[in-house]
């Protein structure tokens, strides 16, 4: 990747960073930009991503925390999980298993639990929190929450975010991929000119 300098008509190459050379963190850093930038991980055309929640651990009898779950525009949930420099060799079973956790969300669970982040990002901010109903009816363009398809069987999907993927990770998505579970990887490599910093976020899994 290169940085085009217009005064001088040339172009610069980016140099290549670890997260862990600029002191990035998984949750203070690369979560963060995620939550309020979740586009970057809707790079097919039209496709768009609204998160209902972060860090959340509210399923029944176990303290696991998912890192983002979020909504598509055909009321499937998303889990979301985020690694740093590299995946680790467990990422896609804690996605599957918070997945499963998912498949029995009720639709008014789900809003609920949107609320519930709603409510806790205004109190963060100091303002008046928003309906969650409304917000969701406005992202999928739907009259009443009864008409709403959300969460249906099978449905749910699996993001999951690194720099570097073990041969494990992929070679296990890709299987997956062939009994019809929804997973993407994107990689998301940080680089540097100077004292700018950028980010690339590329999906690898399916191949876009």
């Amino acid at each position: 990747m290169f940085k085009i300098d217009p005064h001088s008509n040339r172009i610069n190459p980016l140099e290549v960073k670890r997260f862990s050379e600029l002191g990035f963190t998984e949750r203070k850093h690369l979560q963060e930009w995620l939550e309020n930038y979740p586009q970057a991980l809707a790079q097919e055309d039209g496709e768009e991503l609204l998160i209902i929640q972060k860090e959340f651990d509210g399923f029944d009898d176990t303290r696991e925390r998912l890192d983002l779950l979020a909504i598509d525009k055909d009321g499937n949930l998303v889990v979301i999980e985020n690694k740093l420099d590299d995946s680790g060799r467990d990422v896609v079973w804690q996605a599957l298993k918070y997945a499963s956790y998912c498949a029995n969300l009720k639709k008014q669970q789900v809003v609920e639990i949107f609320q519930r982040y709603l409510n806790q990002k205004a109190q963060n901010e100091g303002s008046t929190p928003a309906d969650a109903e409304s917000v969701l009816l406005e992202f999928l363009q739907a009259d009443d929450l009864q008409s709403v398809q959300l969460n249906t069987l099978k449905s749910q999907r699996l993001i999951l975010v690194a720099a570097h993927y073990r041969k494990e990770v992929t070679n296990t998505v890709l299987w997956l991929s062939q009994f019809g579970v929804n997973c993407q990887c994107f990689k998301v490599t940080p680089y540097q000119a100077g004292a700018e910093l950028f980010l690339n976020v590329e999906q690898i899994i399916p191949p876009p």
